[in-house]
């Protein structure tokens, strides 16, 4: 997996604090950006972030590159409705040639249930081979390809959704793929936006376990991640 931030709003938290003076501010914003200071940021961040003012940071965007991961986890990733998601097509990209796919680490230490994911991989690469070499385009003949195809994306989302995402897909009941993922992403994040993404991560970061009964159980260690994240 290979995960970059290709593109950020520039000086994000800085546009982030303006938009929060605003609100509060009958100055002009030419007289804000003026009188903008660094201590400035911090606190009007913090201020707005305690207050549950997230509307604020819609103004920040984040654009990820992300390769190296199957069809499983883009399918959960376009659930997250407020976003930008360009994928590679199955339609005008055809895998004659080259077909890989993603392997879990259970299948992977596992000689037996290696060896039967390999066996099926390998048939189901032929058959589409076969397909395509018979003259069936390959945006029909992608029907038979597995949720294991690896494939690439690329997505954006601005930071309030950033914050919702990671308090899903960073929790330990993610699914594992999704969430290495996700880790990935706050760690880029959190060296351009080190204060809005401050107390990201899973909803126990911040407050109890959201998942109740499901609670995985490991809220210090998962805590104790999160704050040393970098």
């Amino acid at each position: 997996m290979n995960v970059t931030l290709i593109e950020h709003t520039p000086n994000p938290e800085r546009t982030v604090a303006l938009a929060a003076r605003l609100c509060y501010s009958p100055a002009s914003i030419d007289d804000l950006r003026e009188k903008l200071a660094v201590s400035d940021i911090e606190s009007f961040l913090d201020k707005i972030m305690s207050l549950g003012h997230h509307s604020v940071l819609e103004h920040a965007s984040f654009t990820f590159g992300i390769e190296g991961i199957s069809r499983v986890t883009t399918h959960q990733l376009v659930r997250h409705r407020i976003a930008s998601f360009s994928q590679q097509s199955q339609r005008y990209v055809s895998h004659k040639e080259e077909f890989a796919s993603i392997m879990p680490d259970t299948i992977a230490v596992n000689s037996e249930a290696q060896q039967i994911f390999a066996s099926m991989i390998d048939t189901v690469h032929k058959a589409y081979a076969q397909l395509i070499e018979m003259g069936i385009p390959a945006e029909d003949a992608r029907y038979i390809l597995p949720n294991a195809t690896e494939t690439k994306i690329i997505m954006t989302m601005n930071a309030r959704e950033l914050l919702h995402f990671f308090a899903l897909r960073c929790c330990q009941r993610a699914q594992w793929e999704i969430r290495n993922m996700s880790d990935e992403m706050l760690r880029l994040v959190k060296r351009i936006a080190p204060i809005i993404f401050r107390q990201a991560g899973p909803g126990c970061v911040g407050g109890p376990c959201p998942e109740g009964k499901f609670c995985c159980g490991q809220t210090v260690e998962v805590r104790d991640f999160y704050k040393n994240l970098q």
